[in-house]
């Protein structure tokens, strides 16, 4: 068994690639501040239901995280709301330059 915190810190908290991926495109088409904290949470609550999915599947993860999904969700939320705050920054930027 691994460390609690490093597994909470690499593939299956913080740096999970779906939370990353479902943060920024909806941080990027989001035009209000509040919309982060929507995107921040979807983020983190479909990269669940998504990694539960294919591990029903079968198809085999990367990662193995030994602690539940009541102990990453914060983590992917703050993710998500980091990676969404940019990608809306991004977003606001590409919109303003048309």
């Amino acid at each position: 068994m691994t460390d609690d915190i490093s597994v909470i810190l690499l593939w299956p908290g913080l740096l999970n690639p779906f939370a990353i991926l479902i943060a920024a495109y909806m941080g990027y088409y989001s035009n209000q501040r509040a919309k982060i904290f929507i995107a921040g949470f979807a983020a983190a609550a479909l990269s669940l239901f998504l990694e539960g999915a294919i591990k029903l599947v079968g198809i085999p993860m990367p990662w193995n995280p030994e602690v539940g999904p009541l102990a990453l969700f914060p983590f992917r939320f703050a993710t998500g709301l980091i990676v969404s705050a940019i990608a809306m920054k991004i977003g606001a930027r590409r919109r303003r330059a048309k």
